[in-house]
């Protein structure tokens, strides 16, 4: 999306037009992010229908994520040319016939087609990179880390998903379950149409997508930020998906009690990611990263201990998703500050791609080095030590401080 300097007969309508557009685009996320996440929740009842290895459960669990990932870059790129309007709708209705289909390859216990599904499932992953420039759009700069926080709170669906799930497939069924959140889908899509509209400052971009995409690969900004999402988001996506398996394997709990704790972390870190974008308006998004990835480090070393339960085990997660909620919320306030206008919806999709991309490998890499005897997950917590620390000595000196029309 491409944006013009504020003339002041739009001002008004620009004010008029900020809280709505930006709600419906955080309940269009939302209610994505919800069926992006349909797999993670019932992870342990497909292990067991289908007698999964650790291995193939992860993978399950994992491979949305690869979709929701990789898509970001191509519809961050469209998004520049039609609008948070057009694709918010195209995207959730797109969306929901793989959510029905899921549900077939559940009760036919098929696992090739469960990956399958799974993998075009991902296109419900890729309306972040819709929400962030459509939401830069609307905001002046100085409140677009508000703005983009305020949007990364869809990621509750994630929260919604883990919470809801096991249970709908408890109170309606499971067929029913993955029509009801179909429905969802479409109706959100409707609304959305009927009544969100473009900023008044938005220009379609009708420059070609792939010399779009290559000039935005170019910008050192853009990998800087990639990197650093990928650190933070990442690890919320990857806990958010297999936090479910890995309560069950280390605490040995139940579906509906490891869906219920997954979804109080995936709050904690949805409360934490607008706070993280306000305190980056106000006191710069490289101290609030600093922050996030160093308290992301000591807390992955106090998860290696397997912290007794309930409050010194809960203390530990809520605190480890806030720190990658603070850490999600600064590094896209970190974005919208300084990419470039014109290629804030390329930039975007290419950042969010690599976080998504951060939450694809964590699963995988907990999976094949989980040692199912003494019911640990030492080695990828150690993984997960060392990216933080690494991503928290980049953000403090391998990042130079430049001006946004430096940023080329």
């Amino acid at each position: 999306m491409t944006t013009q300097t504020p003339r002041p007969e739009v001002e008004s309508t620009l004010r008029q037009g900020q809280s709505l557009n930006l709600f419906l685009a955080t309940l269009a996320f939302g209610i994505s992010f919800w069926a992006w996440n349909l797999v993670g929740p019932l992870g342990v009842r497909y292990s067991e229908l289908m007698d999964l290895s650790s291995t193939q459960k992860s993978v399950l669990v994992a491979i949305p994520i690869i979709v929701g990932s990789m898509g970001r870059i191509l519809t961050g790129a469209l998004t520049d040319r039609f609008g948070g309007r057009v694709m918010f709708p195209v995207l959730l209705v797109a969306s929901a016939p793989f959510v029905v289909l899921l549900a077939v390859a559940g009760n036919l216990e098929s696992y090739p087609m469960m990956l399958i599904v799974g993998f075009f499932l991902g296109i419900a992953g890729t309306t972040f990179a819709v929400g962030i420039p459509f939401a830069n759009a609307w905001y002046d700069k100085s409140r677009r880390g508000f703005a983009t926080g305020i949007f990364g709170v869809g990621m509750g669906g994630t929260a919604l998903s883990a919470f809801f799930t096991p249970r709908f497939v408890d109170w309606f069924g499971y067929t029913a379950t993955h029509v009801i959140i179909a429905i969802a889908l479409v109706v959100v899509a409707v609304i959305v149409w009927m009544f969100m509209r473009d900023s008044p400052l938005w220009q379609s971009n009708h420059d070609a997508v792939v010399p779009k995409l290559v000039a935005a690969a170019k910008l050192p900004i853009t990998w800087q930020m990639g990197f650093l999402y990928a650190a933070t988001f990442g690890g919320f996506v990857a806990f958010s998906t297999y936090l479910p398996t890995y309560l069950k394997d280390v605490y040995d709990f139940d579906l509906q009690a490891a869906g219920t704790r997954t979804a109080g972390f995936a709050i904690a870190a949805v409360i934490a990611r607008p706070i993280g974008g306000v305190l980056s308006d106000r006191f710069g998004p490289r101290i609030i990263t600093v922050i996030a990835t160093a308290g992301a480090a000591v807390l992955a070393v106090w998860m290696m201990t397997q912290p007794p339960l309930e409050f010194p085990a809960g203390l530990d997660f809520v605190l480890m998703a806030v720190c990658m909620g603070l850490g999600s919320g600064s590094v896209f306030s970190w974005v919208a500050q300084v990419a470039p206008t014109e290629r804030v919806g390329s930039v975007t999709g290419i950042v969010g791609a690599a976080g998504g991309l951060g939450g694809f490998f964590p699963p995988l890499v907990m999976g094949a080095t989980y040692d199912a005897v003494d019911h640990s997950y030492t080695i990828g917590l150690v993984l997960l030590v060392i990216t933080a620390a690494i991503a928290l000595v980049f953000t403090m000196f391998g990042i130079k401080k430049r001006e946004p029309d430096q940023i080329t």
